[in-house]
């Protein structure tokens, strides 16, 4: 094999890489930081599991699975993969409806999403579709996650009140359990308040700790002592020993329609909050993250997942912190987690049979609260109302419509929001700063020179078709407000690329200087974009030999007297 071919396979293959460096002292640090994200995912993945609408122990399946395959091919050392909030209300919104009451076909839809995720995780590598998800904004990521936790917490709320819920979106929720709380059960509630309260003291007091498992065992060992479960008390039930068996989905229970837009949603959500996730463990830390090689870490977690009868699993950043804080090294903590959790799955699930409900509602609202980042949407008021407005649409598209659909139209706007942008550039009108050749914009800056019989323009963006009417239009205005205009000077020093529609616009607006004897000349322009407009005949009507020059260059060589 040659030395390239090697390298290459190295660099698809992660553990060749950290395992080549990987000290001995390390071992302990992951051993220690596997169980402990274990002591964190048993809880958490319980909890989860039934947000989705899924047996309790499907969610330790997904931690249990999905960790061993993310360490195979994920390039983050500290990235904990398992179930996630939004991605299990969105199984349970999305797949509930096309289950039709059949908890079989339920379990065997979420698997094979798992496996459409894994798929579609490859496709994306092989084209390199990471660009693509990045156009995603944050802005619209913190109005969605404030939506998606909103969404979340509301559909705990019926198990933490003991009352039956219901409802297919968040306001409709909000409108049953308005009208159910007249039936709330007193002994649930108050068990799940104490759980919140001890989980938010914990979190506080005892960061990184398994505070998670702590509140799960106590309240097992007063339902049992007390007999709550026989009250009434609605508790877990068992579950079933021994480990996850493996074989594929069962295909052919949906057609593509109702299939692709599922599973796409699922990778939007899970690769966006892995990569952010895992890009800042590894500036924390000071390695390099290929964002590229996430899709195939995240396909072979859903793979594993999916073999393993689960549903979609994502890197998240809760419990990556618990991994990182507890000291993991390199992914080999992902496998001694998966290796605690197969022995509690093998001993000890008995134990879990008094686990009231209201505790893992409990724990869905401590782990979720937090993504309404009421800080960051005042951030947004006060610096960028454009930038607001997208979070807005993207949170209240999830109040709505749920989480799938809030996802997919979250994409559409973030696209929306880029071509928005794009199509209303800035467009400095330039002057002369006093004494020297460098020009600025006349609108920010009140103490340079204008420019006589000239109008000077820098558009600051790239010139595309979503914004050249804009500049063609704003130069026009501009010489109607100008008198005795000889010469119009494009700057194109700040545009990065040009189009078709670009150069066509500067065509146009060379025919209408042209039609008023006004003279049009362009400089600043970039290799890109004097190739184009070389190709596109635009040198047959302007100076050519002017692109490259600068302004003042220009200015003072065609028309000094003009400037003076």
């Amino acid at each position: 094999m040659s030395a390239q071919g090697e390298t290459s396979w190295i660099r698809h293959f992660p553990p060749a890489s950290w395992l080549a460096d990987y000290r001995a002292s390390w071992l302990g640090a992951d051993a220690i930081a596997g169980v402990t994200l274990a002591a964190y995912a048993i809880p958490v993945s319980l909890a989860y599991a039934g947000l989705a609408g899924l047996p309790p122990q499907i969610g330790v399946y997904g931690y249990l699975l999905g960790g061993v395959g993310y360490a195979l091919l994920g390039s983050s050392r500290q990235l904990a993969v398992g179930p996630t909030s939004a991605i299990s209300l969105m199984i349970a919104g999305a797949v509930g409806l096309l289950a039709g009451g059949d908890a079989t076909r339920y379990g065997q839809i979420a698997s094979l999403v798992a496996f459409s995720v894994a798929v579609l995780c490859l496709i994306a590598w092989l084209f390199r579709l990471s660009v693509l998800v990045r156009l995603i904004s944050d802005s619209i990521l913190v109005g969605f996650k404030a939506g998606a936790g909103l969404t979340i917490i509301m559909s705990q709320l019926p198990s933490l009140f003991g009352v039956a819920g219901g409802g297919h979106n968040f306001f409709d929720r909000a409108i049953k359990l308005a009208g159910q709380l007249g039936d709330t059960r007193p002994l649930v509630l108050g068990i799940g308040v104490v759980a919140i309260v001890l989980l938010l003291l914990g979190e506080r007091r005892l960061p990184g700790k398994p505070v998670g498992l702590a509140v799960v065992a106590l309240s097992i060992l007063i339902v049992s002592v007390l007999g709550l479960a026989a009250m009434g008390l609605p508790v877990t039930g068992n579950i079933p020993t021994g480990l996850p068996s493996l074989a594929l989905p069962t295909f052919g229970l949906l057609e593509f329609d109702d299939l692709f837009p599922i599973a796409a949603g699922c990778l939007v959500l899970a690769y966006v909050e892995g990569v952010s996730a895992a890009r800042s463990f590894a500036a924390k830390h000071g390695y390099a993250l290929d964002v590229r090689q996430e899709f195939l870490g995240l396909g072979a977690a859903n793979l594993a997942a999916a073999l393993g009868h689960g549903y979609p699993v994502a890197g998240g950043l809760s419990q990556s912190a618990v991994n990182d804080a507890a000291g993991a090294r390199t992914p080999l903590a992902l496998v001694f987690c998966s290796a605690t959790l197969a022995l509690c799955l093998l001993f000890f699930t008995g134990l879990l049979t008094n686990l009231p409900k209201t505790v893992l509602a409990a724990i869905v609202f401590s782990a979720v609260y937090k993504l309404v980042d009421i800080p960051a949407l005042a951030r947004m008021w006060r610096i960028s109302r454009i930038d607001f407005y997208a979070a807005v649409i993207a949170l209240v598209s999830v109040l709505f419509l749920g989480i799938l659909q809030g996802v997919l139209l979250a994409a559409v706007a973030s696209i929306f929001l880029l071509l928005l942008r794009a199509s209303q550039p800035n467009i400095a009108f330039l002057g002369r700063q006093p004494g020297s050749g460098r020009y600025s914009d006349r609108a920010r800056h009140d103490d340079v020179e204008p420019l006589r019989g000239i109008i000077a323009f820098r558009p600051e963006t790239s010139l595309l078709y979503v914004n050249a009417e804009t500049i063609f239009e704003t130069v026009l205005a501009a010489l109607r407000t100008s008198a005795d205009v000889k010469l119009v000077a494009c700057d194109l020093s700040a545009s990065p690329f040009i189009d078709l529609a670009g150069s066509r616009m500067l065509h146009d607006l060379h025919q209408e200087l042209a039609s008023r004897g006004i003279t049009f000349c362009i400089v600043g322009a970039h290799a890109q974009l004097r190739d184009l407009l070389q190709a596109d005949g635009l040198a047959d009507k302007t100076d050519s030999g002017d692109w490259m020059r600068s302004l003042d260059s220009v200015l003072s060589n065609r028309m000094p007297q003009a400037s003076s």
